[in-house]
Parts: C-alpha cells; structure tokens; sequence
C-alpha cells in the first residue's frame, strides 16, 4: 500500500480532491492562491486556474461546472481550457468577523452543498466557525455553530448518517449526527472518534462503500479507516507529515487520492504533493450539486 506521488503540486494547503469519472481527471484546490487544479490520469498532465479568492471547497455541480466555497461565500466556476476560470457569486456567507473564509466541504447525497468557516489565524483559537448549507434558490443556512476549525464531512452510504470534526488542537474530535435526508438537517450529535487517542488531528476525510469513515491524520502522514461503531480498522501511510484530505477514484474507484501540506518550513521534499494508495475497499460516486 506504498503511497504514489502523482502530482509534485506543491501545494501550500492541497485541499478537496474530487473524482471526475467522465474525464478520468482528478480536481482539487490549492486554498491561500485561490487555485482549482486537475490532473488528467489519461495523459498524466496537470492543469490549473486562478480564482479571485481562497479558494476551499469544491462539488461538481449538474450541469459539469463547479460550485466552490470561497472567503466570502459560495461561487460557480467554470473552467476553460485556455486558462481561464469564470467566477460566478451564488450567495454570500454572513461571518462573525471579517477575517474568516470557508474551509472543508462537500454535497450530501441529495445534492446540497455544505461548507464549514474559520477564523484564518488558527492561533487565536476563535470558535467563531459555523457550518453552512446551501440550496440552489434558498438562502444560505446556518446548521451549526461555535468551531474552531470545521473539518472531515462526509455522509454515510444511506446519506442518513452526518460525519463533522475540529480538527484545531484544542479540539481533536469527531462527531456523527442523524441526518434528515429530506430537509438536509443534522441532529443527535455525538462524539464519534476522539482523535487525542491516536496519531495527527483529524482533517478531510471519504467514506468508503462499506461505510467505513477514512480521514487524514495532519500531522502524523496517515490516513485512518474507522468502522461504522468508531473502531480503527486501519492506518495508511504517506510520504508527508500533513496530509489534508482524501477521495476515493479511478475507473473502479479502487484508488484513494489524498491532498498535503507545504508550509514554509516544510523539509520534506514531496509536501503539498498529491497521492494516491491501493486501500484494498472501493469507494463511492461524489454527489453533484443539483442546480
């Protein structure tokens, strides 16, 4: 299960990897330089575009463009392949102070967006983040609140089941909600993984086809698999300290592809790469986001 780099990016924060089964390409962002980035496993060759934002989140959307959650809100983007990026607002995020932006998100399996924020200097340790969601036509909603760093969400194979972490030291855990699959609300929050009990704090994650929950051990350069009931099944490594987020793709969807970290003193030659692993599971088709 040795760890392959596919991409050198250099990423300063290589964040939400998301499958392309029609283009055989893996998408991603690069959050302070506002870069969506793709990389075609056909041809090997590595594509990028520049939004006017930090760029943090992204979904297919229905029509083969990109929703994306960004500082100040939620965009549509549609790349060109002669570089340019069309940068559309859909709606904008009402944040408790100015200097936040939104950070880890994803769609349900109903084709809702959702997105966490943060205060940028995680040194403040302000739980000034909420999560979000938002509907095409629908004003942006506020699920929760009181985060520091909101992190890891993903959804059962059902859609019934709702995975959110804080990934900020202070923090460290993981939580699972009941999810109402007709209005998209999360309740009956409880601790899912307290990660102070194993290695890295908990970043982006996946859920597999068996409904087991994968997220990136920042800090630690692992990828942890924990089964429905919250027991570690397994720990992958990768050649970097700060992974950040994983995905599963490929043709069979066999292969799991995980962002990283390069900060600026970052020794390691391979950080901010992008990765990909033999996980021995198969995971699921990403949600687009129904315009």
């Amino acid at each position: 299960m040795q760890a392959e780099l596919i991409v050198d990016a250099r990423n300063a924060v290589g964040e939400c990897p998301v499958w392309v089964p029609g283009e055989n390409a893996l998408y991603w962002v690069d959050i302070p330089t506002g870069e969506l980035q793709r990389w075609n496993a056909t041809s090997g060759q590595a594509q990028a575009w520049k939004a006017p934002q930090m760029l943090a989140c992204i979904a297919r959307t229905s029509a083969g463009d990109w929703v994306a959650g960004m500082q100040t809100g939620f965009f549509r983007l549609t790349p060109h392949n002669d570089g340019r990026l069309d940068t559309a607002p859909l709606a904008s995020v009402e944040h408790a102070r100015p200097d936040m932006r939104l950070n880890d998100g994803r769609c349900d399996r109903q084709g809702r967006f959702w997105a966490g924020s943060m205060v940028l200097n995680m040194a403040e340790n302000a739980a000034d983040g909420a999560l979000y969601r938002y509907e095409t036509g629908r004003a942006v909603h506020t699920a929760l609140n009181g985060f520091i760093t909101p992190n890891g969400l993903a959804f059962s194979p059902d859609g019934r089941t709702m995975y959110l972490s804080d990934s900020h030291p202070l923090v460290q855990q993981v939580w699972a909600f009941d999810y109402d699959i007709d209005s998209g609300t999360p309740s009956n929050r409880r601790l899912f993984v307290d990660m102070h009990q194993f290695l890295g704090r908990p970043d982006g994650a996946a859920v597999d086809a068996e409904g087991c929950y994968w997220i990136c051990a920042n800090d630690a350069g692992l990828v942890h698999r924990f089964t429905p009931d919250g027991r570690l099944d397994r720990s992958l490594a990768v050649p970097v300290k700060k992974p950040t987020m994983c995905a599963f793709g490929g043709s069979r969807l066999d292969t799991l592809f995980v962002t990283s970290i390069r900060d600026d003193h970052s020794a390691q030659s391979l950080a901010g790469g992008v990765f990909a692993l033999n996980p021995g599971v198969t995971g699921l088709p990403e949600p687009t986001f129904i315009l």
